[in-house]
């Protein structure tokens, strides 16, 4: 029986992640606050470790009130209230081929990112009045929302499959890498080696979550979830690797590692570190 082994968020797309013991769920993924931040260009478009790896380095942290954001090169961290007073001004932005309207967190928090990454971005938020959904294509036609993810609400990976994937990578002299790399948000144990591709859904009391679409890994694979770089003996690690059987016919020969999800039912739910699920194979 599949358990609960490690819970991530991440506030801010692309950004460090926070571990917690215990998330509650909404239709559009996790609480508190996963993936509800996202830096963009000028032009609106997201920007993410693909072109600047350093983001991995942009460390939150959560109070009762307030993101609290650092960074190497920042003097000083940025703040960030949870419920924003006054007016913010709405800015057009777009995640791959989707496009809505953000809310902007203002001068300071441009610069702030700016200087941390090194080129002029703006730090925008969701905005609570837009509804971005999930491609029906791969949701059975069931309005599923998300916020700034690149599609899916949620990530769910599992233990046992990196455990192989270690295993492959150290075998020709690589370094196993951890977990952090695949940035998920639901770690499973206790399930075989890549058993997730043929989970249909996963059941823990009154929430059920359908596994939707494999996920095709992209170069932020590569990149050290701690450092902000790569291994500079096997730069291409584990993507190399992966593509030795990875490849997957369902998302156009996609190199996939886990498998995005979608909350069928119970919303409102607590998901924590420790609880046992059922599964149904797609079959």
């Amino acid at each position: 029986m599949p358990t609960i082994s490690a819970l991530y968020i991440y506030p801010v797309k692309s950004c460090g992640a926070i571990p917690l013991d215990t998330v509650q769920l909404t239709p559009h993924g996790l609480l508190p606050w996963d993936r509800h931040w996202m830096v963009v260009d000028p032009t609106g478009r997201f920007v993410s470790q693909r072109e600047y790896a350093v983001m991995a380095r942009i460390r939150p942290q959560l109070t009762a009130r307030e993101l609290i954001l650092t960074a190497p090169v920042a003097e000083t961290p940025l703040v960030i209230p949870l419920d924003p007073t006054g007016a913010r001004e709405r800015k057009a932005v777009s995640v791959w081929s989707d496009s809505l309207d953000a809310l902007d967190e203002g001068d300071e928090a441009a610069r702030w990112f700016s200087a941390a990454i090194g080129t002029p971005v703006r730090l925008v938020r969701f905005a609570d009045d837009v509804t971005r959904l999930a491609s029906k294509k791969w949701t059975l036609d069931v309005d599923a929302p998300t916020h700034f993810a690149d599609g899916f609400p949620i990530l769910v990976t599992n233990e046992a499959s990196l455990d192989d994937l270690n295993a492959r990578l150290t075998s020709k002299g690589a370094t196993a890498i951890p977990m952090t790399r695949f940035r998920p948000n639901i770690v499973l144990s206790g399930l075989d080696a890549f058993e997730e591709d043929f989970i249909d859904t996963l059941s823990l009391g009154d929430i059920t979550l359908r596994m939707a679409k494999p996920c095709a890994r992209c170069p932020i694979t590569t990149i050290d979830q701690t450092s902000g770089e790569r291994d500079p003996h096997w730069p291409h690690e584990p993507l190399d690797t992966m593509a030795g059987w990875r490849a997957n016919s369902r998302v156009d020969g996609g190199l996939t590692f886990g498998q995005n999800a979608i909350v069928v039912s119970g919303s409102g739910g607590e998901l924590r570190v420790g609880a046992q699920a059922d599964f149904e194979l797609a079959f």
